[in-house]
């Protein structure tokens, strides 16, 4: 007489909208293979946003979490605590034989942290990748999780090369590829059916200006980092940028951030976007809205690390307004679309206009070929 096979027990964790997008095509591998898997999703409710967070949920398929935390904002040390003292609760009721986290926001430090106390092994989807910037929370996060794993997943080349001088055994090292391209490849036909027109009237700020009724060529800009916008003299400078040269260009269509609204408001500067009629504010975007955008514009200025991978596959040229990238992969020196220029006026105008004259063209680094999350369930799986 044999006994049945014992499955294992998988808690996946999120935390924030960047997870989002990653965790999907993992739980969605993790329930074709039923039989060797109990899968388990907890989030830690670590958005600012609660009704966003619900619609990414839902246009990503992604099922309703098995737990909610519901930690909210707070400081940096705040959140990790909050999590942690929650997070210990829950494994020891619902006994996971993995945790398994992704990317590098505090969600993911402070689940990786109680996880090992608990004696639990521990996953890292993205690992490897480094800004080696350590004012950057994010780097803090990205060190403590992959010193910590089991068994680190990794998306490209360099972030191998990055736990190799770190020390890292190679028995803990899975090239995987990127799992957001996973997201963005099953999404992509769905996300082509959408007209960018509808997606930004219908969510345009009601004070914003309106849109030309010939609506072509766009500039696609998204803010959100301390370093761009908690500056009076920073932030005032990109918005003039902004107002007296984009969007005298090309229509510049600013997906604006909580955060950023905030600071513009604080410092002054909303009033002057507003009379800007070549800027056209709209809400945070769903998934769907944001991917097809992305298809659609002339160039993107962002400081998202995900945008930037996403604009090597979508073609679209990108501007990134950050002095340094964990995500080196996607620089047109390695082959992508994307070039650093930090907050500096005369950098982004010069790389504007280099920009503008480059032809859109797909890049796809090795294993971005949407089939990350098969391989990291076949690791586990062994």
């Amino acid at each position: 007489m044999t006994s049945r096979t014992k499955k294992i027990r998988i808690m996946s964790v999120v935390g924030a909208r960047p997870n989002f997008m990653k965790i999907a095509p993992f739980i969605h591998a993790l329930q074709k293979e039923s039989d060797t898997f109990e899968s388990f999703l907890l989030h830690t409710g670590q958005h600012y946003d609660a009704a966003m967070s619900q619609s990414f949920f839902e246009s990503l398929d992604i099922p309703k979490p098995d737990v909610d935390l519901g930690i909210g904002s707070g400081s940096h040390a705040e959140q990790v605590g909050h999590t942690m003292i929650a997070f210990e609760k829950v494994v020891r009721q619902w006994k996971p034989d993995w945790v398994v986290v992704v990317g590098d926001v505090n969600a993911t430090c402070a689940c990786s942290i109680t996880a090992k106390k608990e004696h639990i092994k521990l996953a890292h989807i993205e690992a490897g990748l480094r800004s080696f910037d350590e004012d950057m929370p994010e780097e803090i996060n990205r060190l403590m999780t992959d010193r910590l794993s089991d068994i680190l997943f990794t998306p490209d080349e360099m972030a191998n090369q990055n736990l190799r001088n770190e020390g890292v055994s190679e028995e803990k090292i899975r090239f995987v590829g990127n799992i957001m391209i996973d997201t963005l490849d099953s999404r992509r036909q769905e996300a082509m059916l959408l007209n960018p027109y509808d997606i930004i009237n219908d969510n345009k700020l009601r004070e914003s200006g309106s849109l030309p009724d010939v609506f072509g060529d766009y500039a696609l800009l998204t803010l959100h980092r301390p370093s761009n916008v908690d500056t009076c003299e920073v932030l005032t400078r990109l918005v003039r940028y902004f107002v007296d040269e984009v969007s005298v260009v090309l229509p510049l269509v600013w997906s604006i951030h909580p955060r950023t609204k905030k600071q513009l408001e604080l410092f002054g500067l909303w009033d002057e976007i507003l009379k800007c009629s070549g800027i056209i504010l709209v809400n945070p975007l769903g998934y769907l809205e944001m991917l097809r955008l992305n298809f659609g514009a002339r160039i993107m200025l962002t400081d998202s690390g995900g945008l930037q991978e996403e604009c090597c596959v979508a073609g679209t040229p990108c501007i990134t307004l950050r002095e340094n990238t964990e995500r080196p992969v996607t620089l047109v020196k390695h082959g992508g679309l994307s070039v650093l220029v930090g907050n500096d006026i005369n950098k982004i105008r010069n790389e504007f206009s280099f920009m503008m004259k480059m032809p859109r063209h797909e890049f796809r680094p090795m294993l971005w070929d949407g089939n990350t999350a098969t391989r990291i369930v076949a690791a586990l799986s062994a």
